[in-house]
């Protein structure tokens, strides 16, 4: 009977542990996780001047940093669930450590050459991260009445327009076609160990595996 219950103890014992190698792997995350990945990249740009640009300005001088927290967790938990419904959110680590957001193109053209792409492109032909649907699903129409005026203009009329524009001006023909990492970034306590680059290197390999004649210009 002893050695009965030991063996069943050995056996919950293994069903509990993580393996090393498991937390190591790079995996696509679905709409059920995204609060997770969003977390993981709150804490990565939480002093992120950028990140933050939104928030700091001057019609928000008297909100308190509590407020500002919030509003920089709620921005990119919508853009997270966006990135899940309309694109591919990677991650790796035991505990969302590091994330990676990515837009993928639509396989329109990309289709004349490879089926298989339908495994890695998830949006439909023409569709973009910013249609309607996609807005309404992740949240991202809450920031209209959640940001001040200033956070408004900024993130609309300034941060937008120019990710869309120095994107199209870099690729130029190939903008179409073109993977796009629209945010990375490791927990502070994560940092250090290769995450980020396991996560471009997973995309990078799993986008050239039925492409080989596509390239990553710097």
């Amino acid at each position: 009977m002893a050695q009965t219950n030991n063996s069943n103890t050995l056996t919950l014992e293994k069903k509990r542990s993580l393996s090393p190698e498991s937390t190591e792997e790079v995996r696509v995350l679905g709409i059920a996780e995204y609060e997770q990945a969003a977390q993981c990249l709150a804490e990565a740009f939480a002093v992120d001047e950028v990140a933050r640009y939104f928030i700091d300005t001057d019609d928000m001088a008297s909100y308190s940093e509590e407020y500002k927290w919030k509003m920089h967790c709620d921005i990119l938990r919508y853009v997270t669930a966006a990135h899940c419904y309309k694109g591919i959110v990677t991650t790796i680590g035991p505990n969302y450590d590091a994330v990676a957001l990515w837009y993928v193109p639509p396989p329109t053209q990309l289709l004349d050459r490879q089926q298989d792409v339908y495994k890695i492109c998830r949006m439909p032909p023409g569709k973009n991260m910013d249609d309607l649907w996609t807005i309404l699903r992740s949240g991202m129409w809450r920031l209209w009445y959640k940001l001040s005026s200033e956070g408004k203009t900024r993130f609309y009329n300034e941060f937008l327009p120019l990710l869309h524009n120095t994107k199209h001006d870099v690729m130029g023909s190939r903008d179409d076609d073109s993977y796009y990492l629209v945010y990375i970034g490791s927990k502070p306590s994560a940092r250090g160990k290769g995450y980020a680059k396991k996560l471009i290197e997973h995309m990078t390999a799993r986008v050239c595996r039925p492409f080989p004649f596509l390239t990553f210009p710097c």
